[in-house]
């Protein structure tokens, strides 16, 4: 009888044993749960402030393209203004040495086909 004393309490201090490293796991393993949940706010939170800032950053970069754009507009109105008479004084002061250019061209043409009659024949 004894030695069926000894055995169950034996057998009871190990059960105990075991509970206890089945307690540990289970408290490590619920630390790990609490982490990760707490990983994962802070990750949304972040990510949620990430996304309002980026709203609030084209919200208040909207207007300042239309202003210049609307800046751009302008300066590209008083460009062409300028350019287009200093483009036709250019035209004007180049039509001449182009006339004489195609009359050039035009004789070498009429030389070349007189020549080549010529050899024709």
């Amino acid at each position: 009888m004894k030695f069926s004393l000894i055995a169950t309490i034996v057998l009871l201090a190990l059960a105990q044993g075991s509970f206890a490293q089945d307690a540990s796991d289970l408290k490590n393993l619920g630390q790990y749960f609490e982490d990760l949940k707490t990983k994962l706010i802070q990750d949304m939170t972040e990510l949620i402030r990430n996304q309002d800032l980026a709203n609030q950053a084209q919200t208040q970069i909207q207007p300042l393209v239309a202003q210049i754009q609307e800046q751009l507009k302008t300066v590209a109105t008083n460009v062409e203004e300028h350019i287009r008479p200093l483009a036709a004084n250019v035209q004007e002061q180049l039509k001449p040495q182009i006339e004489s250019f195609q009359q050039q061209m035009e004789a070498i043409i009429q030389k070349m086909k007189e020549q080549t009659m010529v050899l024709g024949n």
